[in-house]
This record gives C-alpha cells, structure tokens and sequence, in this order.
C-alpha cells in the first residue's frame, strides 16, 4: 500500500468516527420524544439545530480563512474534542432547551472536522482525486449511519448511545492528529485575505458546481434525518427499522466510492449528474411504497441510499479543481455553509408534510432538489469555459492542478 492510499484509509477511518456525533439524538429520537414529552416541531429541531451550528461554524471559518491558515489536521482535532464534549452535555441537559444549545454547539465545532479533512485529502491526490474523495464522503456517510446501528444492537438507553457517539468522534479526532499528515500538494498557510471570498464566489465554476451541490443538500439530509422514522413506520420492530436505516444510510458509503471512480474515468459532472437523476426518481415514489412488500421498500430504500449521496465528493472535487489552490479550505467551507442553510427548510417541512398528507408527498418535496442540481452539472459541463473542462474531468483527461485565477474588480452573487 503507497503512502497516499495508507493516509487515506486513516484519514478515512478518522471521518468515519468523527462524524458519528451528527445524527445522534435522530438515532434516538423516539426514547428522547417519551423522555422529554417532546412535539413534532421541537424533536425536528433537535436536528436542524446542528445544521445551524455547522453553518455558523463553517461561516466563522471561511470568513476568517481558518481552514487556509491553520492545520487541517490540528483542526480536525479541536473539532472533534469540541463536538464530542458538547454531544455528551446532551446526556446532561436534562430537557429540550438545553439540549438544543448544546446540539448547536456540536455542529459548530463538526465544521471543523468535515471541510478540513477534504483538504487534507486533496493534498495527497491529483490523479484520482475523484476516487478518494468519494471514499471521504463514504466515511462521513457510514459515521452518519453509526448511530443507528448502535441504537440497533438493542439494550442500551439513549444515554449510553450518545455516550457512545461522543468517545467515538473523540477517537477519530485523534487519530487524524496522531496518523495523518499532509501530502505533496499541500499548499502553504494562506495570510487572511478577504478579497479571496469575493474571488471564489466570481468563479463560474465554483457557482455553478455549488448549486448542483445545493441541489443535492435540498434532499440529502432530510432524507438522512426521516429515513429512520420512515421505517418505523414500516416495521413493528424499532431495532430492525433502526437496522435497516443504517444499512439504507451506509448503502451511500459505496456510491460515493462508485461514483468517485465514475468521475476520474469520465467526468465530474456526468457522475454527479447520473447519481442526482437516480435520488430524484426514487424520492418521487419512495414514500408511497410504505405499504409496499417488506423487500420492495427496503430494496428502493438501499438503492436510495446509494445514490443519494454518490454525487457529494464531486461537488467538491470540481471546487478543490478551480479555485485558487491556496484557498481550497476557504472555497469549501463556503460551499458547504451555503449548502447546509438548505437542510434546514427540507428537515423542517419533511415531518409536517407527512402528518398533513403522509410519507408520499412529504419525500416528493425533495425531488426538485437533484433535478436542478443535475442540471446545473450540464450547464458546467456544456458552458463557455469548456475548454478549461480537462481540470473537470470531462472526458479521460488526466486531472492537473488549478491555477490561481486573478480577483474580480466587482461582485457576483453566488446563485447565478
């Protein structure tokens, strides 16, 4: 195994547990509802809140340069100490007020686990970098997924599975700190600059992939919140439909490694594209299969998985391809704080959509998502700076590294 492939398998390893801090009270939301006699509205906050927390982590971050002028590795780990302690506070907090705050607090400091670590990567590949992001974004999908499955072994209360969660993610923090290190490509710490915000956004390409890749936020983790009381109300057994969630979620480890691959053998764009106009099609009929035979609605749930998240890494890979290499962390700390405002809306409308008119219309609500994003990834991939694709990936052009592109003398939003 060469030294690239050994980094990435610990680095991969370290995301997997870092992350697994993130859905955790969604694992035990049921035990949590009784605990505290919570309503609908506050147990989806229980969730939102960490996106909330995540988006102001990331925003600090970006507009400070953090992720460009601080060790990603270092980082990784402050993240990952801060974001377990404040999960375990939740053990302690006693009822949903505190509780929240301390949710908030752990998606703030996961910011500092989830873009760094993608940088960190980045510095290890240039060939292949489709490839091997796709297997980052497959650790945060299974550390995702952890959750359910400790829920699943049954016998343990929600303490001990938050608990579980937090020594998890402290773990793998360490282990990017004491296994890890920066590869060949890494660029030097960057000097706070913020005109380099205003150059990332006035990049074509850098807008264009960050709408497929909200596109793909707009579904993505509603889908990752629900899927779980999905199946709850599919199965009479809480451990069999918390089971199967985590294999429904954990089916996107292996398409994002798929798609990853997809994207340095053809291009970014037609990955990430395919992989958006699968997850559209199965949320148009998944929750009307909710009476459906047993392997029907797990079968269409594992293929939802699949693809749900396989076009994630391309989103990224496309930013770290060009944007100024020295500002990598920057660009994607950006693309993912922006990203991450979207999941708020789906993960609150999801469950009032479903009381109101079932699981049928309430997942439909996330198809136009992937549409757009897919469509976004044609525009990219047909536009004017075609000729610029062969960092893209378009085509089996070997993936070189970006040149830094000059500052732009005026602004240009973001969304178009």
């Amino acid at each position: 195994m060469n030294n690239a492939r050994r980094q990435l398998v610990f680095l991969a390893g370290a995301l997997v547990l870092s992350m697994s801090t993130w859905f955790s009270t969604a694992a035990v939301l049921s035990q949590l509802r009784e605990q505290w006699d919570l309503s609908s509205a506050q147990a989806s906050w229980l969730t939102i809140v960490v996106q909330l927390g995540f988006v102001a982590g990331a925003a600090g971050s970006s507009l400070t340069n953090l992720a460009d002028r601080v060790s990603p590795l270092r980082l990784i780990l402050v993240g990952a100490s801060g974001a377990a302690v404040a999960n375990g506070l939740v053990v302690v907090a006693g009822s949903f007020g505190p509780a929240v705050t301390a949710r908030f607090v752990t998606g703030a400091f996961l910011a500092l686990v989830y873009p760094p670590a993608l940088k960190a990567m980045s510095s290890w590949y240039r060939t292949g970098r489709g490839m091997a992001l796709g297997v980052m974004i497959g650790a945060l999908t299974l550390g995702s997924a952890l959750p359910h499955l400790v829920n699943a072994i049954g016998g343990l209360g929600w303490r001990t599975t938050l608990l579980i969660a937090s020594a998890l993610t402290l773990t793998g923090g360490f282990i990017a700190e004491r296994f890890v290190s920066e590869g060949p490509y890494a660029t030097k710490a960057a000097a706070f600059d913020p005109a380099q915000v205003r150059a990332i956004v006035a990049n074509r390409d850098f807008r264009l992939a960050s709408v497929g890749y909200f596109g793909h936020m707009w579904e993505l983790y509603a889908m990752w919140a629900w899927i779980a009381a999905f199946y709850r109300d599919v199965f009479t057994s809480p451990r069999v439909a918390s089971l199967v969630a985590f294999s429904v979620i954990a089916a996107g480890a292996a398409g994002s490694v798929h798609a990853g691959r997809m994207s340095d053998r053809v291009s970014r764009t037609e990955a990430a594209a395919l992989a958006m106009r699968w997850s559209a099609s199965v949320a148009v009929v998944m929750g009307f299969l909710l009476d459906a035979p047993l392997p029907i609605v797990v079968g269409v749930g594992l293929v939802w998985g699949f693809w749900v998240v396989a076009d994630s890494a391309q989103f990224s890979t496309i930013v770290t391809e060009v944007v100024d290499a020295r500002y990598v962390g920057t660009a994607l700390t950006m693309q993912l704080a922006a990203g991450f405002v979207l999941t708020v809306f789906t993960i609150f409308f999801v469950p009032i959509i479903r009381d109101a008119h079932g699981w049928g219309w309430a997942f439909l609500l996330l198809a136009p998502g992937p549409i757009l994003g897919a469509a976004a990834m044609r525009a990219l991939r047909v536009g004017p700076r075609r000729a610029g694709s062969r960092r893209l990936g378009i085509g089996k052009a070997r993936v070189v590294a970006p040149e830094p592109e000059p500052a732009p003398e005026i602004y240009v939003s973001p969304f178009f």
